[in-house]
C-alpha cells in the first residue's frame, strides 16, 4: 500500500476537482466544504507517505507498470514527501482562512474557483514527485494556468495584472521547455536518475549548457527572481486576499525547488569548472535578489507590496544557499524553502485580515486602526522574527545554516549579503510592529465582531509551525540532509 501513496496524495485533489462540476451544480455552498475535505485527506496522505518514508526509505513509483527510462517515475525521497506535506498543510491551512475571512461571496462563480484551487494543489504535488524533466514542465504548466486564473478573480485591475503573469509566465514555459529539448537532444533521456548517469561526460557539450541556461531562465521568471520579478507585486496586490497565501507560500517556491534538484540530482556537483561556474551564477543573483528585494521592500507603503518585495528578497536568501555547492549549504536552502513557504502564507493572512477587518491595507492606515486582535498582533511577532531571522523560530536556523554553508565555501560575500538581508529585513518589520502596536482606542471594529473561529485556527497553526519548525530544525534538517546521502557532497 505504501508504494501507492505518491499516486493518492496527487490523485486525491485532482479526482475530487474533476468530480467539483457535479457537486457544485446548482449547489455552489457545498463546494468550500468539499475542497477543504479533499485537501485534508491529501494532508493525511501525504503525512503516512512522509512517515514510510522516514522509516523504509524513499519510494519510486512507476506508471503502468514501464519501467524508467522509458516510463514515467515519481520520486518520494524524504525531501519530495516533507514538502508535498508542507503543500498540503498550508493548503487546508488557506482554505480555513478563506472560509473565516468572510470576503465577497463568489457566487456562481464558487464551482470553477475551487476546482482551481484543487487542480493547483494536486499541480504542486506532481511537480514536486514528477522524476523526469518534461513531466514537471506538465505539472508547473497546471500550476502557472491555475495560478493566472485565481489572479483574475476579482476582476477589473486584477485581470490586468493577471495578464501580465501569464506573458511572463508563458515566456519563462518556452524556456524551460527550450532547454528540456537541448537536454534531450544531448542525452536521448529526460529521467533524473538516468540523466545523472550520463551527463558527466557531456558537461563541455554546447547544448547542455545551452540547455541549463535556458532552463534557469525559464524557472527564474516562474520563482520571480530579479530582474524578472516584475509580474509579482502587482499580481500579489490584486489577487483575492483568500487566495495570495497560498499562491505566496506555495508558486514560486516550487520552481525553486525544481531548479535545486536539476542542480544537484541532474548536474551533481563537483569539480569540473563548467558545474562550478553554473552554482557561482545562481549564487551571484541570489546576492543580488535577496539585497535588492530588501531594499526594496523597505521603501514600500503598501502592506502587500512591502511583503511580496520580502518574498523576493528571500527567494534570493535560498538561492545563496543553493548555489553553495555544499550540503551545508544545499540543507540550509531547502530548510528555508520550507520555512519560507509558511513565513509567506503567514504575512499574506495577515495582510487580508487586516485589510477586511480593519480596513488596512498600507502602513498610514495601519497606523490610524488601532489594532487590538491579539491574534494579529501575536501571529506577526512570530512571522516578523522568523523573517528576519531570531530564536526560537525556523527562519533563524535556516539562515544560519545558509550563512554557514557560504563560509564553508569561502563565499564571504555571500555571507556578507545574508547579513545585510537579516538588517534590511529588520529595518521594514520595525515600520510595520511600530504602526500595528501604536498607542491609542480601540477601533469600534473589535467591538463589533469576535474574530471567527476558523481565522483564529489558522492564525494558531501558523505560528505553531514557524516555532515548532525551529525547535524541531534538528529533524527536520536530518530529513532534509537524507535525501542528499546519494548525492556524495
Amino acid at each position: 500500500m505504501s508504494e501507492h501513496l505518491p499516486a493518492l496524495v496527487f490523485l486525491t485533489p485532482l479526482a475530487t476537482a474533476i468530480c467539483m462540476p457535479l457537486a457544485g451544480h446548482g449547489r455552489s455552498a457545498v463546494c468550500r466544504p468539499v475542497a477543504l475535505v479533499a485537501v485534508c485527506c491529501m494532508a493525511a496522505l501525504s503525512l503516512a507517505s512522509l512517515w514510510s518514508v522516514s522509516v523504509h526509505g524513499e519510494i519510486r513509483y512507476s506508471f503502468s507498470g514501464w519501467l524508467p527510462p522509458i516510463g514515467i517515475e515519481w520520486l518520494a525521497d524524504s525531501l519530495a514527501a516533507t514538502m508535498v506535506t508542507a503543500v498540503s498543510v498550508l493548503g487546508v491551512l488557506c482554505l480555513l482562512f478563506a472560509d473565516g475571512l468572510g470576503d465577497r461571496p463568489l457566487g456562481d462563480r464558487a464551482v470553477p474557483y475551487y476546482t482551481i484551487v484543487l487542480l493547483l494543489v494536486a499541480g504542486l504535488a506532481g511537480a514536486i514527485y514528477a522524476g523526469d524533466l518534461f513531466n514537471i514542465f506538465v505539472f508547473l504548466e497546471v500550476v502557472s494556468l491555475s495560478a493566472y486564473a485565481l489572479v483574475a478573480v476579482p476582476g477589473g485591475r486584477a485581470l490586468v495584472s493577471a495578464f501580465r503573469y501569464l506573458l511572463m509566465g508563458a515566456l519563462g514555459t518556452a524556456f524551460y521547455l527550450l532547454g528540456v529539448g537541448y537536454f534531450y537532444a544531448a542525452t536521448g533521456t529526460l529521467n533524473i536518475a538516468d540523466l545523472s548517469q550520463r551527463l558527466p561526460g557531456l558537461l563541455d557539450s554546447r547544448a547542455v549548457m545551452g540547455g541549463l541556461i535556458f532552463m534557469f531562465i525559464g524557472l527564474a521568471i516562474k520563482m520571480a527572481l530579479m530582474p524578472l520579478h516584475g509580474w509579482l507585486p502587482d499580481a500579489y496586490s490584486d489577487a483575492p486576499a483568500s487566495t495570495v497565501p497560498l499562491l505566496a507560500g506555495l508558486v514560486t517556491k516550487i520552481s525553486l525547488l525544481v531548479w535545486a534538484r536539476i542542480l544537484y540530482w541532474v548536474m551533481q556537483p563537483g569539480s569540473d569548472g563548467e558545474t562550478l561556474t553554473i552554482f557561482t551564477l545562481v549564487s551571484t543573483f541570489g546576492i543580488l535578489a535577496s539585497v535588492a528585494g530588501a531594499c526594496l521592500a523597505l521603501g514600500q507603503r503598501d502592506l502587500k507590496r512591502m511583503f511580496a518585495y520580502g518574498g523576493i528578497s528571500h527567494v534570493g536568501l535560498v538561492l545563496i544557499g543553493v548555489g553553495q555547492a555544499n550540503e551545508t549549504g544545499l540543507a540550509g536552502a531547502m530548510y528555508y524553502l520550507l520555512n519560507d513557504a509558511v513565513m509567506q502564507c503567514s504575512l499574506f493572512v495577515l495582510a487580508g485580515f487586516l485589510a477586511l477587518r480593519y480596513g488596512a491595507s498600507t502602513l498610514d492606515e495601519l497606523g490610524r486602526a488601532h489594532v487590538r486582535n491579539p491574534w494579529a498582533i501575536v501571529t506577526f511577532v512570530a512571522v516578523g522574527l522568523g523573517m528576519v531571522g531570531l530564536p526560537p523560530t525556523g527562519g533563524f536556523f535556516g539562515k544560519l545554516r545558509i550563512l554557514l554553508g557560504a563560509l564553508e565555501a569561502d563565499n564571504t560575500v555571500a555571507a556578507g549579503a545574508v547579513v545585510v538581508t537579516t538588517l534590511i529585513t529588520l529595518g521594514y518589520f520595525a515600520q510595520v510592529f511600530e504602526k500595528l502596536v501604536r498607542a491609542g482606542s480601540e477601533s469600534p471594529s473589535d467591538h463589533q465582531t469576535e474574530t471567527p473561529w476558523p481565522l483564529r485556527a489558522t492564525m494558531a497553526a501558523l505560528v505553531a509551525a514557524i516555532v515548532g519548525l525551529g525547535i524541531w530544525n534538528d529533524q527536520v534538517v536530518a530529513l532534509l540532509v537524507d535525501a542528499t546521502a546519494s548525492l556524495g557532497i
